[in-house]
């Protein structure tokens, strides 16, 4: 992916925001490491991620919402008084989706629940961009 430059940073990042195990910190920082543009790294990353995280949140939304009850076996009035708790706060929700491990749930999860796609674009591009920022900021004060 290195070898790629920004588009392996991209690549590397979508994947990471899938079902993927990857580390895209680790590219992000060996090439702000190898003096790519830090901010140009930081935006491949962070589009890529995004993107990433969306097409999980795509992948749960051509699931149907029975499969929660027949294969999770949660009834129906159940999963409907959780998403009447979640309406409104998608966007609060989808800004976890950065977290390891439990982000790619998330973002299916609110897929597979139809949640508002503005609403979770929003909030998972926010997390997901100060993740990298941090990462980024972290990065290059090590260097110094």
């Amino acid at each position: 992916m290195f070898e790629l430059g920004y588009w392996g940073l991209f690549l590397a990042s979508f994947l990471a925001a899938t079902v993927v195990p990857f580390s895209s910190e680790a590219i992000l920082s060996a090439m702000i490491y190898a003096d790519f543009n830090t901010s140009a790294c930081l935006v491949a990353a962070s589009l890529g991620n995004w993107l990433g995280g969306l097409s999980s949140y795509y992948i749960g939304y051509l699931g149907k919402e029975e499969w929660i009850t027949k294969y999770l076996r949660i009834p129906k009035d159940k999963t409907e008084k959780f998403k009447s708790k979640i309406r409104g706060k998608e966007g609060w929700i989808a800004f976890f989706c950065w977290l390891p491990f439990i982000g790619d749930i998330i973002a299916v999860v609110l897929g597979l629940l139809k949640r508002n796609y503005i609403n979770v674009a929003v909030g998972m591009l926010i997390g997901k961009t100060l993740r990298y920022l941090i990462w980024g900021y972290l990065t290059v004060w090590a260097l110094q």
